[in-house]
């Protein structure tokens, strides 16, 4: 019996890579797609979303959500993924259509089916998933687990010094996810596909060598954001973070240090949305000299490290045949 997914993304070029991982893995029945404002508009993030359903040769429904933060100015990262979020490669238009159903109410039948079964894989910031803990937060506990692509541990951001974009997208929205008291929230930081983890140029060549549509698409359709990543961020390759998250999610194999700890979303100030990682379980003390420092419980399971040999040949699987 296949594993039960669930994706919620602001599909963009690397996010749609890592949405072909999922419906690509051998053993992995991808439920639904929804889709949140933030890396584009989620009229452009349903279309990318659904070329990528339609490249995969599967008929996955894609439900559009929040077009804008909870409380947060929305904003999109066009500026990295180019104005397509594809890599300006003017893929043709998907003929899958949308579907029109409210993707909270379809996925909480599917919780209710499938109690403790299905693992949500979120891509973009959280504003869906908040919503949907707001009007079913007992159904939300049901999930098997949630593999969440943000935040930053201990390290700096990526849209500000201390924030990474998903989360500073809506930190309202991530709080509300981070206190939901779910017993297996797991958080991929950014910092995971910088370095030795980035595809290098042979990576990227040994991709195209495979000679398959999905493996020219993987690479063809992150032009913009290898060049965002070697001259903005400084990394020798290609970082694709949504992609890790996803080998997180699918390959135990993968993750090589996790921990769990109290995180804290920063919702103002200079450092808003930064995920503040109590490495040290300072926190637990009772009563800690810090009012905002007492009786915590650890709610996030860190992953701290990842193989990327071992991440890198669970992208190559999906891509190779």
């Amino acid at each position: 019996m296949k594993n039960k997914y669930f994706i919620d993304t602001d599909t963009a070029s690397d996010d749609a890579v890592a949405l072909l991982m999922a419906l690509e893995w051998h053993d992995v029945e991808v439920l639904g797609i929804s889709i949140v404002s933030g890396n584009m508009s989620v009229e452009q993030g349903s279309i990318n979303a659904r070329y990528t359903v339609e490249l995969c040769k599967k008929e996955v429904p894609v439900y559009v959500g929040a077009d804008a933060p909870l409380v947060k100015k929305r904003e999109h990262a066009d500026w990295f993924h180019g104005p397509d979020g594809m890599g300006n490669m003017n893929y043709p238009a998907p003929k899958l259509q949308e579907t029109n159903e409210d993707f909270i109410e379809v996925l909480n039948n599917h919780i209710n089916q499938h109690p403790n079964e299905i693992t949500l894989v979120t891509l973009g910031p959280l504003t869906n998933v908040a919503n949907f803990i707001k009007k079913y937060p007992d159904s939300f506990l049901k999930l098997k687990n949630i593999v969440i692509m943000g935040g930053a541990s201990n390290t700096v951001g990526n849209v500000t010094p201390a924030a990474e974009y998903n989360i500073w997208c809506d930190p309202e929205a991530a709080d509300i996810v981070f206190k939901s008291k779910h017993h297996d929230i797991a958080m991929v930081g950014w910092e995971l596909c910088r370095g030795e983890a980035n595809l290098t140029e042979e990576e990227m060549e040994l991709a195209y060598s495979f000679k398959t549509e999905k493996a020219d698409f993987t690479i063809d359709c992150n032009k913009h954001a290898l060049d965002s990543s070697q001259n903005w961020l400084g990394d020798p390759g290609l970082g694709l973070p949504d992609p890790v998250a996803m080998a997180v999610a699918l390959n135990p194999a993968v993750t090589t240090k996790v921990s769990r700890h109290n995180v804290q979303v920063v919702i103002e100030g200079p450092a808003r949305g930064m995920t503040i990682v109590d490495q040290l379980h300072v926190g637990e003390s009772e009563p800690h000299i810090d009012e905002h420092w007492s009786h915590t419980e650890r709610n996030i399971n860190v992953i701290w490290e990842i193989d990327s040999n071992e991440w890198k040949e669970t992208l190559y699987k999906t891509i190779r045949d």
